[in-house]
């Protein structure tokens, strides 16, 4: 563990790095898919000093501060990645890379892949240069995630992948995809299916938008017509993938938990609402207290799952608790939507209109209870398995 002089001195080099390398213009705490840079080798910068926060944060590690230096990251300690995420907040910085890779696949090849998977995929993740969407859900496999029938044919030095994914987050504009391919139809559902990593620029692979209530469209159907995927593409062993994705469900839900936290992008849910709805309704006692509550409950949310990562850090996993957390998290930043929309009145009904498009994120936000496993499944999940009450 380190001393409290150790954590001090990085605070303070942390301190002054960012002070020095976070443009301005990336210190509004904005965290909406429009500000945040995702990568990969087809993104455009909204800016030049978006450019130079990657590259500057990159450079240094700091798009992954866990990871090992090796392939990437900072290298840092639990408890110094709080520090640097504390100083962060401190000057409202916009994360400087998000994307899947990092959420997600990431920590998968930490777990499961090989040496050369890991010096060859998560340097690149760590830069920005390659952007990853996951195969996961099907027409027929949502949240009974095992029934996936995407089949893959054992071709010798390779596999023959066909079927189609749905609900495929920016598969448009990924690079990559990693999917859960069925690799052998005669074992028990769970045994069967293997994770692989898939070239999206593939010959076979396309995929199809699917327009959402919110008038937008970050998911698609992804569809495969015999596409060759090598064998050196597999994580983890053939047939043992159902390992590798409930390990990546664990994180993905942590991602999706952490929404709840930080919609505000550090400030007080109060402020956001009176800076987008003017005084008078900030002023409304019912709405303030609603938004205290709201607030408070933020905080403990936070504070609950960083216990769990240190837990994790400790070894002890975080294993149901993530359903906890995915639950948690998704409910509480549809309250916060809502709690903006109500502030906002008959304003935020209107489609850019004079507070900017509020009823697009608070329509997207419905979606957060269905992505990553419903708030149903997550309930079931608590009941079951945490608290272990009979089942139906």
């Amino acid at each position: 563990m380190q001393g409290e002089d150790s954590l001090k001195a990085f605070r303070a080099e942390m301190r002054s790095w960012l002070e020095e390398n976070c443009p301005q213009q990336m210190r509004d705490g904005r965290i909406t898919d429009d500000a945040i840079c995702w990568g990969g080798k087809n993104w455009t910068f909204s800016s030049e000093s978006q450019r130079l926060w990657l590259e500057r944060a990159s450079a240094r590690g700091l798009t992954v501060p866990r990871w090992p230096t090796e392939y990437g990251g900072a290298g840092l300690s639990r408890a110094e990645e709080k520090v640097f995420l504390e100083e962060m907040e401190r000057i409202n910085a916009r994360p400087p890379l998000k994307s899947f890779g990092i959420s997600m696949l990431g920590p998968a090849l930490l777990q499961f892949g090989t040496p050369e998977q890991n010096r060859h995929y998560l340097p690149q993740i760590a830069r920005g240069e390659i952007r990853w969407c996951q195969g996961y859900s099907e027409p027929g496999a949502g949240s009974d995630l095992a029934s996936v029938q995407t089949r893959g044919e054992d071709k010798g030095d390779h596999w023959l992948v066909n079927g189609q994914k749905i609900w495929t987050s920016y598969a448009d504009k990924a690079d990559w995809i990693f999917a859960l391919v069925r690799t052998d139809r005669d074992v028990p559902k769970h045994k069967g299916i293997s994770f692989l990593l898939i070239d999206m620029g593939d010959p076979g692979v396309t995929t199809r938008p699917i327009r959402l209530i919110s008038g937008a469209s970050p998911f698609c159907e992804t569809f495969f017509d015999n596409v060759k995927v090598p064998k050196g593409q597999i994580v983890g062993e053939e047939n043992r993938g159902w390992d590798v994705a409930k390990y990546l469900l664990t994180h993905e839900r942590e991602m999706i938990s952490s929404g709840g936290t930080g919609l505000s992008g550090g400030r007080a849910l109060g402020a956001v609402m009176a800076q987008m709805a003017g005084e008078p309704s900030a002023q409304d006692p019912t709405l303030r207290a609603a938004a205290i509550r709201c607030e408070v409950d933020a905080l403990a949310t936070g504070l609950t799952i960083e216990r769990y990562k240190d837990m994790a850090e400790a070894g002890k996993g975080v294993g149901n608790a993530s359903a906890m957390l995915k639950y948690m998290g998704t409910e509480l930043n549809k309250r916060r939507h809502e709690l903006i929309m109500s502030a906002c009145g008959s304003d935020a009904l209107e489609w850019d209109g004079p507070v900017g498009n509020r009823a697009a994120d608070w329509l997207r936000t419905k979606a957060n209870s269905i992505e990553g496993g419903t708030s149903e499944v997550m309930l079931t999940i608590l009941a079951r398995r945490v608290l272990g009450l009979p089942g139906s």
